[in-house]
């Protein structure tokens, strides 16, 4: 008899053993798990939802995560005026849930879609923008052509078309120092 309570309690200490090693398990593997998610893809989790992102150069730019590219966001802030964020100028994200999206292959399409075709879609529809550079300048017109590294902007006032006589001049600016891309609120422009 006293060898089954000998054997049930070297049985009970190696179930027990054997839960926490799993516990210790599976802690290493959330964590690791957690430390390859990219912000990128913690954002994913939060489209739909008010958030306020501070950016380098921009400060705090607040509204609905309405997509996440490549390597931008976009954000629809108050009266309907839309931010494209460059993820490289985020500093914090506040508002956020528990929610990440599931770590997936971005797909040939989305993981070419970065923030240089996006500018590329802001020039076509020829809209009158602001550009915030990480530096905290702020560059307003329409953008006239995107190259590679770079955009270029013809300035002129947000509330005028751009035409000939209200252009004030050209300035190119590095895609690496874009921090904010706004787009001029809905009736202006």
């Amino acid at each position: 008899m006293r060898w089954q309570q000998l054997f049930a309690d070297l049985g009970a200490q190696f179930a027990e053993a054997e839960a926490a090693a799993d516990r210790a398990e599976s802690a290493s593997r959330t964590r690791a798990e957690t430390g390859a998610v990219r912000l990128a893809e913690r954002l994913e989790g939060a489209i739909g939802h008010p958030v306020v992102l501070r950016c380098r150069g921009a400060g705090p730019v607040a509204g609905t995560l309405t997509e996440v590219g490549a390597d931008w966001l976009l954000v629809e802030e108050e009266a309907g005026r839309e931010a494209l964020v460059a993820t490289a100028a985020v500093l914090s994200v506040s508002g956020l849930g528990r929610q990440t999206a599931a770590p997936e292959s971005p797909g040939v399409v989305r993981g070419r879609f970065d923030l240089r075709r996006a500018v590329r879609a802001l020039a076509r529809d020829r809209s009158p923008v602001q550009v915030v550079l990480d530096d905290g300048a702020v560059l307003t017109g329409t953008i006239d052509r995107v190259g590679a590294d770079f955009l270029e902007l013809a300035a002129h006032a947000p509330d005028e078309p751009r035409r000939a006589g209200a252009v004030r001049g050209v300035h190119a600016a590095a895609l690496d120092g874009v921090a904010v891309i706004r787009t001029a609120p809905p009736g202006l422009g």
